[in-house]
């Protein structure tokens, strides 16, 4: 964006001369990043695709009714395109792809038949027991106190119980106590209030501060750390104004490499929520990527991991 200066030519008579003069670009307008936050005194974590695979059971259950149905399986486009999103597999978009010679109804009832058979096979991703193992028993290095751990999973009470119904991956839920977690069906989740809507984090965050002590300074969002495996999710937590790691499916991270820091500040535009002024800005600090739980920056956080 410029204005220009009209300058004649006395001497040579030639048409006027244009001096472009350049103005302040946009990004002169916009407030610095902020680089210096208050120490991290919570972490919530999403569950699906972080804690456990999950979603590669989602995939290969999908994949199964496409084969059988003679349709094609999911591609990495697909289905980085569908995972994280609730009932992804009933949208209009999933089965425009899938032209599937049934009914969605039909569809979703096998879908869930199949569901239902194998999340009992979850397992634990790698680094899922570390880190909440280390968070259990981390303090902050500012003030000394204890990290509070929180789940905000959106898998609701029935399929939370088969994917968590091995001894495998019951010893996760060890690290969360029943007043800890938050669930897909939650009574105090608005109807059509799943991620993206920040609403899970914000619930997450109230339990936190229910069962403080007495006289203990509650939780401010901006104090949480969201650990987070879906766009969506990346996108709640910045909206509940809450700091975020995101550690995608390796799909999911190639699919938007390029795309990346847009992700970060949940401004994708895949979702149609509004109050977009909830979200954050490109390259604000507010959020990271990193590849798996194993590559989380303890330091980073302020946590002084207590062995």
């Amino acid at each position: 964006m410029s204005y220009h200066i009209i300058e004649p030519d006395p001497i040579h008579m030639a048409p006027p001369k244009t001096t472009y003069v350049p103005l302040p670009t946009e990004a002169e307008y916009l407030p610095k990043p902020q680089t210096r936050f208050p120490a991290v005194r919570a972490c919530i974590f999403d569950m699906d695709g972080l804690l456990i695979n999950s979603e590669d059971i989602i995939a290969q259950t999908t994949n199964e009714l496409l084969e059988k149905y003679g349709r094609p399986v999911l591609t990495r486009s697909i289905r980085a395109q569908l995972m994280g999103v609730p009932g992804s597999t009933n949208s209009d978009f999933f089965h425009s792809w899938a032209k599937l010679p049934i009914s969605r109804e039909q569809f979703a009832r096998e879908s869930g038949e199949l569901m239902r058979r194998h999340f009992p096979d979850c397992e634990p991703l790698p680094g899922a027991e570390t880190i909440l193992s280390n968070l259990s028993h981390a303090r902050s290095v500012s003030s000394g106190d204890r990290i509070e751990l929180q789940l905000a999973s959106g898998s609701k009470s029935q399929s939370f119980a088969l994917k968590t119904s091995r001894p495998i991956t019951k010893r996760l839920l060890d690290f969360f106590q029943p007043n800890r977690r938050v669930l897909g069906d939650d009574p105090r989740l608005g109807q059509d209030r799943v991620k993206p809507a920040p609403d899970i984090y914000t619930i997450a965050l109230q339990s936190l501060n229910s069962a403080a002590g007495l006289g203990e300074r509650a939780i401010l969002p901006g104090e949480c750390l969201v650990i987070e495996d879906s766009i969506a999710g990346v996108e709640a937590a910045r909206r509940a104004g809450m700091r975020v790691v995101w550690v995608p499916h390796p799909d999911v991270a190639l699919e938007h490499q390029e795309r990346q820091k847009v992700v970060l500040a949940g401004r994708t535009s895949m979702f149609k929520v509004g109050d977009d002024w909830q979200l954050g800005e490109i390259d604000d600090g507010w959020a990271e990527s990193i590849a798996s739980l194993e590559h989380f920056n303890y330091d980073k956080y302020g946590f002084l991991v207590i062995s």
